[in-house]
Formats: structure tokens, C-alpha cells, sequence
């Protein structure tokens, strides 16, 4: 084909994002298997793995399988996909022998706190056994970690997106 022959009006595919996947995400590699990293939970909607930087002796992260947003890109309509991602982090943790949920914690790091782009659910657990610098990186009531109740009750106030 020819230079001449090539339409220049049709718009070009943003293959960085195709398909739930965006080619520069960590996460999309990781739950991709192009990462060598240990999924301990993986379907079409979840997949989990753990913190590479733990801040509590179980540290997990649960994301969307498919590329989702920081918690500021969420609408209302996400709401039962924040609370499937908490039912995986408690099932994860029931299955390394983490028995006592109220001394869990489960948050998000608020934009633009946030390290990587892709949705994903903070899991620590025992949320006693936490270093001092972890109490402050996911420290209640702060301007950069929300608790799930938070951020589903900001969702639950917004209009719903058309």
C-alpha cells in the first residue's frame, strides 16, 4: 500500500487501552500473568496479590481484573464492585488463617495518593501489627486513605451518570 492509498480522516486506535487492559499498567500485567507475581485469587471480575511493600503481616491488594480507574473515576453504578472486591479480601484472608475481621483494615489511597492508576483495595490485616510508618500511610480519616464505608457512601451521594 502506498502513502497516497492510506485515509488520513479515520482516527487512530488508542491501543494503549484495549479491551480492559492498558499496556502500561502494572496491574493489567500483573493479573495478565506477564509479571512473575503469585495470584491468589483470579477470575473475570477479581484478582488479588500481595503488597510488595506489606505493611501489616498480611498485605493485600484486590483489583478489578480488567483496568478500572483510581476511586475518582468510580460512580454509583461501582458500588457492588467495591463491595465484591472487600468479600474477596475477606476471603483471601480466611484463607491464611486471618479470623479476627475487626482488626482489618480495608481502604483506598485518594487520588492523587494513589501509586498506581488501577482500582485497588488496601488488605491489612492485623491492622495492630502495623509499623508506625504504615499506621501513617494508611492512616483513618486522612486526606490521601479512604475506608470502604467512605468511599461507598461518597458513591451512594452521587447522581448517577447517564
Amino acid at each position: 500500500m502506498e502513502a497516497a492509498d492510506v485515509n488520513l480522516t479515520q482516527p487512530v486506535q488508542d491501543v494503549s487501552k484495549t479491551d480492559g487492559y492498558e499496556k502500561k499498567c502494572i496491574f493489567c500485567k500483573i493479573v495478565n500473568h506477564e509479571m512473575d507475581t503469585d495470584l491468589l485469587h483470579c477470575d473475570e471480575d477479581i484478582s488479588c496479590f500481595r503488597d510488595i511493600k506489606p505493611g501489616a503481616p498480611h498485605h493485600y491488594l484486590v483489583v478489578p481484573t480488567k483496568h478500572v480507574g483510581n476511586c475518582k473515576s468510580l460512580r454509583k453504578q461501582h458500588v457492588p464492585l467495591v463491595k465484591q472486591m472487600v468479600e474477596i479480601g475477606k476471603e483471601i484472608l480466611r484463607k491464611n488463617n486471618v479470623t479476627d475481621l475487626s482488626d482489618v483494615r480495608f481502604g483506598f489511597h485518594w487520588p492523587p495518593f494513589c501509586s498506581v492508576a488501577h482500582l485497588h483495595l488496601h488488605v491489612l490485616a492485623p491492622a495492630s501489627q502495623m509499623s508506625f510508618m504504615s499506621r501513617l500511610f494508611y492512616r483513618l480519616n486522612s486526606y490521601w486513605f479512604i475506608t470502604v464505608e467512605q468511599l461507598i457512601e461518597l458513591l451512594n451521594s452521587k447522581e448517577e451518570s447517564s
